[in-house]
């Protein structure tokens, strides 16, 4: 088994963005969690043979509460991944480790926050506002990486 690079672990910025994105993760996980116990409560599967095992074909069928829960995890799907080739990519051009730390933050919290108002339903604009703050540190991370890579266009 090979032993990790030894740089790759004294790189502070990789370690940070390693941090927040394992929690990124688990909270995706977590999502896809309660979608599962969501149809289980609501009795409403996606599947014909799951709908079976637990009560008949009548459940085979869609849920508001579900769909949200499903909502939430697709969009979760669709900036955590962008975030996680941007903050890799990042985190290879030698950033303030502060500042890098600061845009991995805001990104986390604004995701979880995201959840939250999804999951729970809140009022606007707080879906909103969390999903626009945690874009903030995904287009100044992208507009990093294309200035140090124009030269190489």
């Amino acid at each position: 088994r090979a032993a990790p690079s030894t740089k790759m672990m004294e790189n502070a910025v990789f370690m940070s963005f390693t941090f927040y994105s394992t929690i990124l993760i688990l909270k995706m996980y977590a999502v896809a969690i309660i979608t599962g116990q969501v149809r289980l409560r609501k009795k409403a599967f996606a599947n014909p043979e799951d709908a079976l095992r637990n009560g008949g074909l009548q459940y085979y069928r869609e849920d508001p509460d579900v769909e949200r829960c499903r909502r939430a995890h697709r969009n979760d799907m669709e900036n955590i991944f962008p975030f996680l080739f941007l903050g890799a990519i990042y985190s290879l051009l030698d950033p303030s480790p502060a500042v890098a730390r600061i845009h991995f933050f805001i990104f986390c919290v604004g995701r979880i926050v995201h959840t939250i108002a999804y999951l729970l339903g809140l009022k606007a604009p707080t879906r909103s506002v969390a999903y626009s703050v945690a874009q903030l540190p995904c287009f100044s991370m992208a507009l990093q990486i294309l200035l140090a890579t124009t030269p190489y266009w």
